[in-house]
């Protein structure tokens, strides 16, 4: 599979929980993400409290058939994985940023480069801004080149353990 594929169908998910963030070796980093999907089926636990509100609700949760994708850049200068709820990730971005893609953002102009114009320096290649986001994080990678991306068709064994509710 092509790497234009591969972010085609990353970018092409409605829901992503991040699984693993891990770096397999100095200043390299692999992220492994799975697809999640609105699941009318799954029963939505939640507090009893809740249970008159939340009626209707059904979970967003990985199921059988989702896909699996790793992300990974050979060499990164920074990243930062932030709590969604109080990241950045306004649908239409703000007036000073400009990405491409859903999913997999890629910047050109953004605050985290803005950030890292300021705050760091001896870079031997010009930085690219890339964003990953999930449910519950968003992760901003800043790094030299593209990551490798690609689908990977087995389900992880311990993938079942994040929900949410719509």
């Amino acid at each position: 599979m092509t790497y234009a594929t591969a972010v085609e169908q990353l970018n092409s998910v409605q829901y992503l929980y991040l699984r693993q963030l891990v770096e397999p070796r100095d200043n390299s980093l692999r992220l492994v993400a799975e697809e999640a999907v609105v699941n009318r089926a799954g029963v939505a636990s939640f507090h009893p409290e809740l249970e008159a509100i939340l009626k209707d609700a059904s979970p967003i949760e990985s199921v059988e058939g989702c896909r699996i994708f790793e992300i990974h850049w050979k060499s990164y200068a920074a990243y930062l994985v932030t709590e969604e709820l109080v990241g950045s990730n306004s649908v239409t971005g703000y007036d000073d940023e400009n990405y491409t893609g859903r999913i997999l953002r890629m910047y050109t102009r953004s605050h985290f480069l803005d950030h890292l114009a300021r705050n760091t320096g001896g870079h031997t290649d010009p930085i690219e801004h890339y964003k990953l986001v999930c449910l519950n994080n968003l992760i901003d990678v800043a790094a030299y080149a593209p990551p490798e991306v690609r689908v990977v068709t087995e389900q992880a064994e311990d993938a079942k353990s994040s929900q949410r509710l719509t």
